[in-house]
Parts: structure tokens; sequence; C-alpha cells
């Protein structure tokens, strides 16, 4: 959608998650979001009345974009266990490459402000004894299944996260980055199915 075509909410919206995203809750002025969205700071007061409750709209968003997507295909009674891992993979390295900046943003600011990350994704659903967890059980009962999700998150998260020490020492440009996390795209899903192997 081109910008001219975007609702004055919504380029409000687009800013602020730009800026926030820069910034940070602390260092992001409203006066930032209004310059980037190229509106006054009245008419950015008139639709969200404080930074906070600007802030809080765009972290809903962006959890929703983290984690969102994940939940339908983990939660999902007719695909396999090795299903779920490459449909998982695939599309969280999907959403990882598009926004880089995600995984250190919404953890940053989840440790500084207070989230209401509970009302906005159903956690309990994934991982009280959801499909998931019993499909890790049966097939490897020697293993927490919390292991095996969160050995899951942070290979795949964890790239994203060390991207910024990566370039400060010249380790990876842009370009390898990419074609780091492509190949790794395809490793992961080897890795989690050896595990359920071993």
């Amino acid at each position: 959608m081109k910008s001219d075509e975007l609702s004055t909410e919504d380029k409000i919206l687009l800013a602020a998650s730009k800026v926030f995203t820069e910034k940070g809750f602390s260092g992001t002025r409203t006066r930032d979001i209004a310059e980037e969205a190229g509106i006054n700071l009245a008419l950015l007061n008139y639709y969200f009345r404080t930074k906070e409750k600007l802030f809080e709209q765009v972290m809903k968003v962006k959890i929703v974009l983290l984690f969102g997507q994940i939940i339908p295909i983990v939660t999902n009674e007719k695909t396999s266990l090795e299903e779920k891992i490459d449909l998982a993979s695939t599309k969280y390295f999907d959403i990882l490459s598009k926004n880089p900046n995600l995984p250190i943003f919404i953890l940053s600011e989840i440790q500084k402000k207070t989230s209401d990350i509970k009302s906005i994704l159903p956690f309990e659903k994934v991982l009280n004894n959801s499909i998931i967890i019993k499909q890790i059980k049966e097939r490897k009962p020697e293993v927490d299944p919390f292991h095996f999700l969160l050995n899951f998150l942070s290979m795949t998260a964890f790239p994203f996260v060390v991207k910024p020490i990566l370039q400060t020492f010249d380790l990876m440009n842009d370009d390898e980055f990419h074609k780091f996390v492509e190949e790794r795209k395809t490793l992961v899903p080897i890795w989690m199915k050896m595990i359920l192997e071993n």
C-alpha cells in the first residue's frame, strides 16, 4: 500500500514502529514520530493521547508479528511434529528476515516496561498440554519439551539478536548475514529432528 493510501492512524503507527524500534521507548519523543509520519504533533496527540498508548499499540503489533503466526502452526492437531518444525522454522526465519530488529526490540522493551503480553498471546495454550507438547513427550519422553522449544527459539532468534555485534566487529555484512540466515533456515529443522532421533 502506498503512503498516500494509508490512513493518518496507520501512518502514525508505521512511523512509531520505525522510531520505537530504532530508539526504544525512552529514547523516542512524540515529536520524532510526528516528523517521521509527516504530520504535526497536535494531530498525533489527537489520535494517540500519550506516548505510552502509542507504544502499547506498537508493542501489540510487534508481539503478534513475532509469535502470532507461529502459534497456529504449533497448535495444529493435523500436522506431525516434523511438519511443525519445518513450517515454524520457515515462517519464523521469514518474519525475522523482514524484521531483523524485532527480537531485540521486544526483549529489551518487555524488560523495561510492564507488558500485558498475556492478554495479547495465549502462551498457556502453547505451553500447557498443547498438541506440540504432547507430540514431543510421545516422541522423546526423556526430553523436557520446554528444552526442545527453547532450543528451537534460540536457534532461530539468536542470530538476529547478535547481528549488531557481528556487524560492529565486521564479521558479517548484510549480504553475508542474509546468506547465513538462508543456510540456517535449512539447517535448524535438520538439527531439531536430530534431537528427536538421537
